[in-house]
């Protein structure tokens, strides 16, 4: 019997995982610039589906719709993968969606860098800590008008807050996914080393 729990177990991870890679690698980036007429997103600036390289085709309301979009997708995959199968599932789900938004199947495995998707999944983890993570990238980000620090700073902090908050088994998935953000962001991260990374509002 403890066979069968544990093999029930094991299958709700997986399928919390790939419910949440499924609907984080919906490439809303790509649908809305080619739905306003930008054309592929992937031939633009780093090539990423993000609401921020959207944002430099200068179509607002495309990038505007990738963010909410993402973070939906993101906050969706946890919300379903934790009615049906429960918690542990959620987590799994919550990774997934993550991987599915940096490497979609359907785009040769390139997609974004995961900042909407991860704000959605922290939402749906435990609210107290994205909203206080969404005011870190609030606060960085006026301060330095640099959109990539921001996010990495926000990143950082998202694990370390839940960890205060005593949300441990959310601190460890959370640490996981800051770090797949940070990989995700190595280009951004050399680049503000040398001081050349663009600020928000100005060209490179």
């Amino acid at each position: 019997m403890s066979d069968i729990g544990l093999s029930m177990h094991w299958d709700s991870l997986g399928i919390g995982l790939l419910i949440g890679y499924l609907l984080g690698s919906i490439p809303f980036g790509l649908i809305f610039t080619r739905m306003s007429g930008a054309g592929d997103i992937r031939q633009v600036g780093s090539g990423a589906t993000g609401a921020t390289n959207v944002l430099r085709t200068g179509k607002y309301g495309a990038a505007a719709a990738t963010l909410i979009c993402d973070a939906t997708k993101g906050a969706a995959a946890v919300l379903i993968a934790r009615h049906f199968f429960g918690d542990a599932a959620a987590i799994t789900a919550a990774l997934g969606a993550i991987l599915g938004h940096l490497f979609p199947v359907w785009l040769g495995f390139k997609g974004g860098k995961g900042v909407a998707t991860s704000l959605g999944v922290l939402l749906t983890l435990y609210w107290p800590v994205a909203l206080l993570s969404l005011t870190v990238w609030s606060v960085v980000l006026a301060i330095t008008r640099l959109s990539s620090l921001s996010a990495l700073v926000a990143a950082v902090a998202a694990p370390i807050l839940m960890f205060i908050f005593h949300q441990e088994g959310y601190a460890a998935v959370t640490l996981v996914i800051a770090l797949i953000v940070l990989s995700a962001h190595r280009d951004n991260i050399r680049r503000l080393l040398r001081g050349e990374e663009p600020r928000v509002g100005k060209s490179k």
